[in-house]
């Protein structure tokens, strides 16, 4: 038994010096409760008065003629909803917030609760459907932020906490592991790199707090796969990178700009690695350059593996779409690639996508 708590206590970190708050033994047992004080003054529960639209033809509302066309029911009329969902503070100074875009969809009124039981009517500062981030603004002083992690660190296996505010029952807490990463594919976003993980996620927690033992802010939670309408412990969060990427654009453009390099990808398979000559089994494959485009001036060819970016390794085509799409335009991203077996890196600009550009034509805006 002693051993089964050393062990535990040191997949726990607790012997590692660590620059945030980290799990410490009270009386000889393990205990997360050091770590969430700090973070939990962070997290705030979300409040949305919403306008539920009806249908607004008036043919609808002609009972011959839906009975003609064998129609349902009488059209629903617009109603008020209201509706619950968790944030977390990451700029206690100017009082942003990160939240899901699905929680404030929509929304006439947003309305935040502190742990302490403060309430503060919420600014949109604007949100990315895309990837289902959204930032929030709040006049409020004396807040505390949670300090951001770094989710290219990440490993599956590695503990997390969810922290939100589930079926509106208040602040709570849940624990697991980082059960798998980069999913994508899940229809749930345009942009999907989701943290999947086996900490509860219930209705409310969506725009909540995934954190590490370290006490920081790994993820912002999203969403759960229930076939059966319940947690089966399948749960996806938002990697904080990706939201951080997003939230910066959003304070910058007011809105996210999608960059481009100007090649199309598609994944690595085992066939597609065997054509190539290459050993590796994750990467994203170029598949072409369009002339040019800041990737043919980079001296990027088909064929390439794009391996990392940054020094961050790629595990899939999703992966370098997100990368790309979210990095600020004009900044320089520097490509690791492997072709014909031999490693180089390259660096090419970043450039507003096309389709961008081309709805910016037809939508004059003040500069």
């Amino acid at each position: 038994m002693r051993l089964l708590v050393l062990a535990f206590a040191a997949a726990l970190g607790l012997a590692a010096p660590v620059e945030a708050a980290a799990p410490i033994q009270a009386a000889g047992v393990p205990s997360l409760a050091p770590v969430l004080k700090e973070v939990t003054p962070g997290v705030v529960n979300i409040g949305v008065r919403a306008r539920q639209r009806g249908v607004d033809n008036p043919l609808l509302a002609d009972p011959f003629f839906r009975r003609f066309f064998n129609l349902p029911g009488p059209p629903q009329r617009p109603r008020d909803i209201e509706a619950t969902g968790s944030g977390v503070i990451v700029d206690a100074t100017n009082g942003y917030i990160l939240t899901n875009n699905h929680v404030i969809e929509n929304a006439e009124a947003v309305e935040v609760t502190t742990k302490d039981k403060r309430r503060f009517p919420a600014h949109i500062v604007g949100r990315d459907p895309e990837t289902d981030v959204a930032v929030l603004k709040i006049e409020a002083r004396n807040l505390k932020a949670v300090p951001l992690g770094d989710s290219d660190q990440l490993e599956v296996g590695d503990f997390v906490l969810a922290i939100g505010n589930p079926f509106g029952l208040g602040q709570t807490v849940t624990s697991g592991i980082v059960s798998a990463l980069g999913r994508s594919g899940l229809g749930i976003e345009g942009y999907e790199d989701f943290i999947q993980t086996d900490a509860s996620i219930n209705p409310g927690n969506s725009g909540g707090a995934l954190v590490d033992l370290h006490g920081r802010l790994v993820g912002i939670n999203t969403a759960i796969l229930a076939p059966g309408g319940g947690n089966i412990g399948i749960g996806f969060a938002v990697p904080i990178n990706m939201a951080r990427a997003v939230m910066e654009q959003i304070l910058r453009y007011g809105e996210v700009k999608r960059g481009r390099v100007g090649i199309a990808i598609q994944e690595l398979t085992p066939d597609l690695a065997n054509a190539l000559g290459t050993q590796r089994t994750e990467g994203a494959v170029v598949a072409s350059v369009e002339p040019r485009s800041p990737a043919a001036r980079a001296g990027l060819e088909p064929g390439d593996v794009v391996v990392a970016v940054d020094g961050v390794p790629i595990r899939s085509m999703a992966q370098l779409r997100n990368k790309i799409g979210l990095t600020r335009l004009g900044e320089t991203i520097h490509l690791t690639i492997e072709r014909k077996g031999q490693t180089k890196t390259v660096a090419t600009k970043v450039e507003e996508a096309r389709e961008a550009r081309r709805e910016n034509a037809r939508t004059p805006r003040p500069r």
